[in-house]
């Protein structure tokens, strides 16, 4: 259980921590336009990741319960948490992403695009959405890895 949370968790860190500002850092790649489709395509993957790791706790933790309380099942707070990280994540994917890929190829290069232009102006929106749920599932994930190894004592 542990360490599904902690590869989406640490997954999370590392993209907004590490590759986000490595890859955004001036004169280390051509384009901020390359930049942005690395970490977009990153995030893909990311995601990806997560709804797998998100599982994967959901039925270790099932399993764990089993063998150590007998069949019930109590819905604990970590399943709740886990349930509201694998819904943000996946609305991130499904729907948020998929709409900045789409603006990006329709824009060429989003950066070039002035900064009242509808289509710049939807993608910025769409990307402080996308920020905000990764902020959001972040929280969550540190919270249920505490939550879980307080409760795994």
């Amino acid at each position: 259980m542990l360490l599904s949370l902690v590869v989406w968790v640490g997954g999370i860190i590392f993209l907004a921590f590490v590759e986000a500002p490595t890859a955004f850092t001036p004169g280390l790649l051509p384009t901020r336009h390359m930049a942005g489709s690395i970490v977009g395509h990153s995030l893909d993957l990311l995601h990806a990741m997560a709804i797998v790791s998100g599982f994967v706790f959901l039925i270790a933790s099932m399993v764990y319960y089993r063998m150590t309380a007998g069949d019930a099942h109590p819905l604990a707070l970590r399943h709740l948490l886990i349930v509201l990280m694998l819904i943000l994540t996946m609305i991130s994917q499904f729907a948020i992403s998929p709409k900045m890929h789409a603006l990006r190829a329709q824009a060429v290069v989003i950066d070039n695009l002035a900064l009242n232009d509808p289509i710049r102006a939807e993608f910025d929106r769409l990307h402080v959405w996308s920020e905000d749920f990764e902020s959001a599932v972040l929280l969550l994930g540190l919270i249920a890895i505490f939550r879980t190894a307080q409760e795994l004592k």
